[in-house]
């Protein structure tokens, strides 16, 4: 009967992962669009830079306050207290919860938009010098302030957004909350292609259509979270038992869940230093990593955190081992065909999405030096994703927190290593170097602390997964034409050769790994 009960419950956490990948695959497809859209209208130049800078700064405390530190902390505290309490005591504290992050996010957008002057200097610095001494990047130190004070807000909403998210993934629900980015996509598409052309100064509109995205998706969710009974109005609650306990959390987890974001950051500021473009060829080549990250990493760890959270790991400690090798193998058969596939068709990719408008063939081959140097830490990042929630399922925040504070002063050593030889494609390949320190930490602590070791049929799995996608990126790469001839192509042309390469590699790698025994079941465990 338990064993019965084991296979329903994987298989509802196989199809919730559909679904979560599904929705946020329509995410990443319209969010790809919005950056054509936006690499179309701006190039990778001074334009470019500025609004990349500016849709980072906010979009990284997101991270933070959302995605990242408050999910971790959050979901655990909301599965037990729905489990344990009665409704009332759980509206208690989704109110408390979201009326006290409300309030210290809210005045965080308050002191970004008066300070945003001092928030560009502290990481765009090489323009803060520029400005001080009248040269010409210091248009970007005052263009980056006045779009910082415009973007700010959306922090506010989005964070909203993210604590509903929460609530609805814990009950069940993870279709809505993967489907909601696509709302700010759309409202940034429409932004980018209908309005910004008309105006003197685009980066003005974009910003404006980024906080009306944020807006947007936090209207679009509450009336699900009205059907739950769940629909409450905040309140201020700092010692409330719920919130204490969160905030407890949260605070070390801070750092713990955005190492990736922070360096990226650390990039940003040493970008600022470099020629105009370096911000946005970084940004492009990231972009290429969320599409893979947001499909399969995010989903994959927003599954798995309440399926965890569930398990008492003293008493069913094989159900919560099995359940995160489940999460690792799946992650890595689907993140090694991504960075190697990426790899080998980085140039015709970047030609297919970016070479129009302002963005010329320059630019697809900078970014892709770029690209080559992000993506080969692409699986570490996904790897990290799901290892960060075995640590938050039974509620210990801290381990990730040094794990990512020494991946952190890892990415620094890098950088001073590799930025002035390599430019900004040794800022790139800093971040994925960080990214191996940071899962490799996490690997070892959980194997150390007898939580999880990946198991024997696990690195079998991913090894043959390994030379499937080697054996794939190969077969793609000898069989796609020189840059130079993708880049006489017409746009119809190359996306038929780009999207036959794609279908042919993908079947190189599914026939190989299945001639090398990996099957449906290693999936479904």
């Amino acid at each position: 009967m338990c064993g019965m009960k084991a296979v329903v419950k994987k298989s509802r956490l196989l199809r919730s992962g559909m679904v979560t990948s599904g929705a946020t695959f329509l995410s990443r497809i319209l969010g790809m669009i919005r950056d054509i859209a936006i690499a179309q209208l701006l190039g990778a130049g001074l334009m470019a830079d500025v609004f990349f800078f500016a849709n980072r700064i906010p979009n990284f405390f997101r991270r933070l306050f959302a995605e990242g530190a408050f999910a971790q902390a959050f979901v655990p505290v909301l599965t037990k207290c729905s489990k344990e309490e009665d409704t009332q005591n759980l509206r208690e504290l989704i109110a408390k919860s979201a009326g006290t992050l409300g309030t210290i996010v809210f005045g965080i957008c308050v002191l970004g938009m008066i300070g945003s002057p001092v928030v560009t200097a502290i990481f765009g610095w090489g323009w803060f010098e520029a400005y001080l001494d009248g040269a010409p990047d210091a248009a970007k130190f005052t263009q980056a302030s006045l779009l910082l004070e415009i973007t700010f807000p959306y922090l506010f909403f989005i964070t909203l957004t993210a604590l509903c998210s929460s609530v609805l993934n814990v009950h069940g629900s993870f279709a809505v909350p993967a489907i909601t980015p696509c709302l700010l996509n759309i409202v940034m598409i429409a932004a980018a292609y209908f309005v910004a052309p008309h105006f003197s100064d685009p980066n003005v509109i974009l910003a404006c259509g980024m906080v009306v995205g944020g807006v947007v998706q936090l209207l679009f969710q509450l009336p699900y979270i009205f059907k739950l009974g769940l629909l409450v109005l905040p309140k201020w609650g700092w010692t409330h038992p719920g919130v204490t306990r969160i905030r407890t959390l949260m605070i070390p987890a801070l750092f713990g869940v955005s190492a990736s974001q922070l360096n990226l950051l650390v990039n940003t500021v040493l970008a600022s230093f470099l020629a105009t473009g370096s911000i946005s060829y970084l940004y492009y080549s990231d972009r290429l990593l969320e599409f893979p990250i947001g499909i399969f990493a995010v989903a994959i760890s927003t599954v798995i955190l309440p399926a965890l959270s569930r398990v008492d790991i003293k008493t069913q400690h094989e159900s919560y081992e099995k359940t995160l090798d489940w999460g690792v193998r799946l992650v890595l058969l689907l993140g090694i065909p991504s960075a190697l596939g990426i790899i080998a068709l980085r140039e015709p990719i970047l030609r297919v999405l970016f070479m129009r408008g302002a963005f010329n063939e320059e630019h697809v081959i900078l970014s892709a030096n770029s690209l080559l140097a992000s993506v080969s830490g692409l699986c570490a990042i996904m790897l990290v994703r799901v290892l960060v929630q075995g640590f938050a399922a039974i509620q210990d925040t801290k381990t990730p927190v040094r794990c990512s504070m020494v991946a952190i002063a890892a990415n620094i050593c890098f950088n001073l290593i590799l930025v002035w030889p390599l430019d900004y494609v040794g800022l790139a390949l800093s971040t994925a170097l960080a990214a191996f320190v940071n899962a490799g930490q996490l690997l070892y602590l959980l194997y150390k602390r007898n939580i999880y070791t990946v198991s024997k049929t696990s690195l079998l799995f991913i090894g043959k997964a390994l030379i499937s996608g080697i054996l794939m990126a190969v077969a793609a790469r000898y069989f796609s034409p020189e840059f130079s001839e993708w880049a006489t192509m017409t746009t119809l042309t190359s996306i038929v050769y780009l999207t036959a390469l794609i279908i042919g590699g993908a079947a190189v790698f599914t026939i190989s790994c299945l001639a090398l025994g990996i099957r449906p079941r290693h999936i479904k465990m």
